[in-house]
């Protein structure tokens, strides 16, 4: 089976409030709300995967000073393997905003199970609820 690396982001606010972003259309689990990121290409760190993702879908910048590694997530979908190493940021640059046409929401931990979610993005509920 394929294993597919993906870098994600826990996004926090001043108000200790989590950036979710909602699937857009035509892309696979479309319409399901997840943290930002995405995959990891060939010859890229996961931190500069996220600093790459987050400028291109949310217009911020980061650094990989302020990504502190908070967990990961393994998950076996149907025709591959997703290994996802999770970072919370606390300080980047801009007002994140959707540069990919997909809905934001920044949501207080104790909301998160409000929103449908990826398979694998599900176990990073209650490790921030744990850090916020």
């Amino acid at each position: 089976m394929k294993v597919v690396l993906v870098s994600a982001v826990a996004l926090i606010d001043r108000d200790g409030r989590v950036l979710l972003a909602q699937r857009p259309e035509g892309k696979s689990m479309a319409g399901l709300w997840e943290f930002p990121g995405g995959k990891v290409e060939q010859g890229e760190t996961p931190e500069a995967a996220l600093i790459r993702e987050l400028n291109e879908e949310l217009g911020i910048d980061t650094w990989a000073s302020c990504l502190a590694p908070l967990t990961f997530s393994s998950h076996a979908y149907e025709d591959f393997h997703l290994l996802m190493p999770v970072f919370a940021c606390r300080k980047w640059e801009g007002i994140p905003k959707p540069c990919e046409g997909q809905k934001l929401a920044w949501v207080t931990v104790n909301a998160l199970r409000d929103y449908e979610m990826p398979p694998a993005d599900k176990p990073l509920i209650p490790v921030l609820r744990d850090l916020l």
